[in-house]
């Protein structure tokens, strides 16, 4: 049981530090440096448990595989790098969108994706 706490808390560590949504394969390199053992069931396990217990939320980004971030933030946009892959979070809204709905539907959520490089891929072009 310790060793499940163990690395139930490095996993939320590795959301912590980094501050962006995470694949599962992000989760296991950023938490497997804390505990070595670390492997990928157990990522998924605890990712499950933690999207379960409401700390987590799932972020689905068209033909990308599902991401992970804190439950409990502020509405934001995500930018996905071409180069690296990873997600990022855009913070902000950019209001209504109340005039790009059809006549007689009803608008009930939203979802901004942004695409380009992040600031390290770019300054390596």
């Amino acid at each position: 049981m310790e060793r499940n706490t163990r690395q139930r808390g490095a996993i939320r560590r590795a959301f912590q530090r980094t501050g962006r949504p995470l694949g599962t394969g992000e989760v296991l390199e950023l938490a497997r440096a804390e505990v070595g053992g670390l492997g990928i069931a157990t990522v998924y396990r605890n990712i499950r448990t933690l999207a379960d217990e409401g700390w987590l939320t799932v972020v689905e980004l068209p033909g990308a595989v599902a991401r992970y971030e804190i439950h409990g933030k502020e509405h934001h946009y995500h930018f996905r790098c071409r180069q690296c892959d990873r997600v990022f979070e855009a913070p902000g809204c950019i209001g209504s969108l109340t005039e790009l709905v059809p006549p007689g539907f009803s608008l009930e959520d939203h979802e901004l994706v942004l695409y380009g490089r992040c600031a390290e891929c770019a300054a390596l072009a």
